[in-house]
């Protein structure tokens, strides 16, 4: 009998420890990027590591995607649940509008990233000085899928660029930079964060132009889209542009499921927004991922896990951008 009691404490003790292990989950998160020429898989890559390292239970990692379409339908459908958008790629998605065909995708933003800015880059040799240029050309607007596909169709048609006027090739960030290297495209358009590796990696093979918009050009695209501003790519950030290119900028912004657990997102915010000085030595665009300007630049209804971390840190947050 004695025997037997031991026995059964011994079970009992044994359950108790491993009970904990038992109940223990690991939370997967998975973050829907780019292609690896941009800036959006890196900057990806850091987040999943300050979330693997510093909210408990949470495994993150970064997946290599067509990037901002595509990201917005993963989120929607739970193949992923953060992706990394273009902020009017966001709206058109939140809305249902657009590529999206009437259907409203399940999303909200949870932070702001970087502002894109439209490069649409050429070889010296082309001889090509002018967008408009591009009509009876060979051309890629982006991969399918990308919010620089997006925005790029976007852009032309508001200039009344019709699409049957160029030969749209539609490729990835690396292969529209060797596919310019090759001559097997004439224009390439980029909407990325400056200093981005596919192009300045041509620009270290090749004399590059990048095309930038008059008064007038830069009016009709303000007109066709409103998340959209004008900005100026500074000189300098590529060999051989030394001044600065008149060109159309929008905000990135870091979307999650709707549905999400506002716990969740609140850590996850948390430490996304608290290890910023590790993000920028991904890429000093992350200096852009504040607090503040979640508030200030995004363009559909914050995460309420959000919104907590924001009104603990003394933020307000205007009705326009609660769900």
């Amino acid at each position: 009998m004695k025997r037997i009691g031991i026995a059964a404490l011994l079970i009992t003790i044994t359950a108790l420890i491993m009970a904990p292990c038992a109940t223990a989950r690991t939370t997967f998160v998975s973050i829907g990027t780019g292609g690896t020429g941009g800036i959006y898989y890196p900057y990806g890559g850091g987040v999943a590591e300050i979330w693997s390292k510093h909210v408990k239970g949470v495994k993150a990692v970064a997946e290599v995607t067509g990037a901002s379409v595509e990201n917005v339908k993963l989120a929607h459908k739970g193949e992923t649940v953060i992706g990394e958008v273009m902020g009017d790629v966001a709206v058109a998605g939140y809305n249902g509008t657009g590529k999206f065909k009437g259907k409203k995708n399940d999303i909200l933003s949870m932070a702001i990233m970087y502002p894109n800015l439209l490069q649409v880059v050429a070889l010296k040799t082309s001889g090509i000085t002018d967008i408009e240029q591009v009509k009876g050309r060979n051309i890629s607007t982006g991969s399918p899928g990308s919010g620089t596909n997006f925005m790029a169709e976007v852009v032309l048609k508001a200039l009344g660029i019709a699409k049957d006027s160029y030969k749209n090739s539609r490729l990835s960030f690396t292969e529209s930079a060797n596919a310019l290297r090759d001559g097997t495209i004439d224009v390439g358009i980029w909407s990325v964060g400056p200093g981005t590796s596919s192009i300045l990696d041509l620009a270290t093979t090749h004399d590059i132009t990048m095309l930038g918009f008059t008064p007038q050009q830069t009016q009709k695209i303000l007109t066709a889209n409103a998340t959209y501003s004008a900005v100026e790519l500074d000189g300098g950030v590529y060999r051989g542009i030394d001044q600065p290119v008149a060109t159309i900028g929008v905000w990135n912004v870091m979307i999650c499921q709707a549905s999400l657990n506002t716990d969740l997102v609140y850590r996850l915010a948390k430490a996304l927004f608290e290890n910023n000085d590790y993000l920028k030595k991904i890429h000093p665009s992350a200096a852009y991922t504040t607090p503040e300007n979640a508030v200030k630049y995004s363009q559909i209804p914050l995460h309420p896990g959000t919104i907590k971390y924001l009104e603990e840190k003394g933020i307000a947050v205007p009705d326009k951008l609660r769900p």
